[in-house]
């Protein structure tokens, strides 16, 4: 990360490396901050273009930090979600059966609901 602009209220870098997924996603993030006023990047090239992100707002680095951080948690939100089984459990625990005796006695109703009726 290189840092091309640094004022009270403006901050402008230049993220080495990254690409769209991250800048967009964290662009996104910085607007949700009260205290961002504007947030936006660029790509000037395609291929060999590195992206610079503008900041400007109340306290741009704090809030930089926060977004980050705010990202950084929802991915590891979004990490667990894909790992548990969908109802916030992990895979690979088994669920606990139903004990046979409660199905035997549902079945053992419908039987005898099925031979009333056709008596």
């Amino acid at each position: 990360m290189k840092i091309i602009t640094d004022k009270k209220n403006e901050l402008e870098i230049e993220i080495t490396g990254e690409t769209h997924t991250l800048c967009n996603a964290l662009r996104k993030t910085l607007m949700e901050d009260k205290d961002v006023e504007a947030a936006a990047y660029v790509i000037e090239h395609p291929i060999i273009g590195e992206p610079k992100l503008y900041l400007r707002g109340k306290n741009p680095k704090k809030s930089l930090k926060v977004a980050a951080e705010t990202l950084q948690s929802r991915c590891d939100e979004f990490k667990e979600l894909l790992e548990s089984d969908g109802d916030g459990k992990t895979k690979g625990k088994k669920k606990a059966k139903k004990p046979a005796k409660k199905a035997a006695k549902k079945t053992t109703k419908k039987t005898t609901k099925k031979a009333a009726k056709k008596k």
